[in-house]
């Protein structure tokens, strides 16, 4: 996938880095497994394919979106694993492959019944408004959620145990339904923000809305 990636980039003449690897690391369904970056351990054979990929061409931009994190050790444990990929290169010590993380991803096991729910016009009634039953939550409703965890990352790449890190970008996403909530996302540390449940609903009026019509 690396290389189909690149050869595209090479062919759109990329020298911007404009186009980039997000490695989603809690969204793998696996069975009788946690999402991945929840035993991040295991990820880092994974990622030290992506590390030797961008130490023979730096331009490549690496980024891991991540599940939402409850205590600090998982927030600890994410960014020693990646410190652990930090390389020497022509006398440049502990370059990190990894340009941004993006916090978070829908929290898993949430149950939501038909009746809770705005049922189109016409659909035939079902017990829940989700056919598997649990679904990921996302939206509004995490939006607290996202806030910490963006703003713990950005707290611990300020100390110096991290400082090898300290360039790693935070896209900030979940709740981004109004220019207030993407001001909160940016003030507890995103450097860029991203809005999935208002664009599904509202297309690219979306936009707008977050900018509050501001260009």
């Amino acid at each position: 996938m690396i290389q189909i990636i690149q050869r595209s980039r090479a062919k759109l003449n990329d020298m911007q880095s404009m186009i980039a690897i997000e490695l989603n690391t809690s969204c793998p369904n696996i069975p009788s497994s946690p999402p991945s970056a929840y035993k991040f351990r295991s990820l880092i054979s994974l990622l030290q394919i992506l590390r030797d990929e961008y130490v023979k061409d730096e331009t490549l931009t690496i980024g891991l979106k991540l599940p939402p994190f409850v205590y600090r050790d998982q927030f600890r444990e994410v960014l020693d694993g990646i410190k652990s990929l930090c390389y020497t290169d022509n006398g440049v010590q502990n370059k990190c492959p990894f340009a941004f993380i993006t916090c978070t991803n829908t929290l898993g096991t949430n149950l939501l019944f038909a009746e809770q729910a705005d049922v189109p016009a016409g659909q035939q009634p079902r017990q829940f408004a989700v056919p598997p039953a649990l679904g990921g939550l996302a939206g509004e409703s995490l939006h607290t959620l996202s806030l910490g965890n963006v703003y713990t990352f950005a707290q611990l790449l300020r100390e110096l145990e991290y400082d090898d890190l300290k360039d790693i970008a935070i896209i900030g996403v979940g709740g981004i339904t109004s220019k207030e909530a993407a001001g909160r996302m940016r003030r507890a540390g995103a450097a860029v923000i991203g809005s999935a449940t208002l664009f599904g609903k509202e297309g690219v009026k979306a936009f707008e809305i977050i900018t509050d019509g501001e260009k």
